[in-house]
């Protein structure tokens, strides 16, 4: 089995702090897969009925691989996502779709898909300039949440806690940038510095641990020098997490939710989570089970697997539980 990940760096000039890159290939070599990274710039297509023409590598016909991996989330840019629509056309298959991917980089669509099937969401509004603060008080109230329609890791979010200091930034964002695309969210205090991050493959949870952010940060993000401890999958977390991937058609997805008196409200969905932060806490091979996912919607079987008598089914992994918060 033959695949490619999209990544916005080649392999050749991969970092080591590029955790969940190096354990997909990792992973991929002990399970006899040919994995290779590219960037989008080494690719060039063309619109043609010749197929097997249509894509090239380095300016070269390559033939084509079994599936691809795109690993820039909110990050990907058209051309990216031209070439992953296109290998799509050709047959491939895309761990996750083009458009998955699409619909969860725009925060507000994806947002609106979730609040039609009624599910829990904060409060989210559009910025429009010049910002009534009054609507938003009334609405949304302070502090209050700002984020850009498209950002990972923390990136793009704000906090405001006060009207004076809400109006300044709103004037200051209007000033630079008054087609700059700006969400508010309602603030959920429970969840001040800390979230859940539920991990799912395949329409099932794989994982779930709590993340707390450093001292005196709003923001909850591991990458971002937060903490992550194991949590208790119950009914609810199980049920949204699941719900949320389905809805936005993720095979492969990172919900984090808010906490909401004793119970959760969805924040967002991430097309291409990073998992180091759940592997450092639970007994879980993340990049083992994605690839062994591929398998299964391929039908591409090693020896080994075809000989298990649990092949064709996604092994469950063992995940230590912790008490409930």
């Amino acid at each position: 089995m033959r695949g490619w990940i999209l990544y916005k760096e080649t392999a050749t000039i991969l970092k080591p702090e590029l955790y969940e890159i190096e354990r997909l290939v990792e992973a991929a070599k002990a399970d006899n897969i040919e994995l290779e990274v590219y960037a989008p710039d080494e690719f060039d297509l063309t619109v043609t009925r010749e197929d097997n023409k249509s894509i090239l590598l380095n300016g070269k016909p390559v033939e084509l691989p079994d599936f691809i991996i795109p690993r820039m989330g909110s990050g990907t840019t058209y051309f990216a996502l031209a070439i992953i629509r296109h290998l799509e056309r050709l047959g491939v298959y895309c761990l996750n779709s083009s458009t998955a991917i699409e619909t969860v980089k725009d925060k507000l669509f994806s947002q609106q898909l979730l609040a039609e099937k009624n599910l829990p969401t904060p409060k989210t509004m559009l910025v429009k300039f010049p910002v009534d603060i009054d609507l938003v008080e009334r609405h949304l109230g302070f502090p209050v949440v700002l984020k850009t329609l498209s950002g990972s890791q923390g990136s793009g979010v704000f906090l405001s806690h006060k009207p004076r200091e809400f109006d300044d930034l709103m004037q200051l964002i209007e000033a630079t940038n008054k087609n700059a695309n700006i969400i508010l969210q309602e603030f959920i205090a429970n969840s001040h510095g800390r979230d859940l991050r539920v991990f799912t493959i395949g329409g099932r949870v794989v994982g779930c641990y709590e993340r707390k952010g450093q001292e005196d940060s709003f923001k909850a993000n591991v990458s971002a020098g937060g903490s992550a401890t194991p949590f208790e999958i119950t009914p609810e977390i199980e049920w949204l997490a699941t719900q949320t991937a389905n809805i936005l058609n993720l095979d492969v997805a990172g919900i984090d939710l808010l906490f909401d008196n004793g119970h959760y409200k969805i924040c967002e969905a991430n097309s291409s989570p990073g998992f180091e932060g759940l592997e450092s806490c639970l007994n879980v091979n993340i990049a083992q089970e994605i690839l062994h996912f591929i398998r299964i919607r391929l039908g591409m079987f090693n020896r080994t697997q075809a000989a298990s008598p649990t092949s064709g089914e996604a092994t469950m992994p063992k995940i230590k539980k912790a008490k409930k918060a």
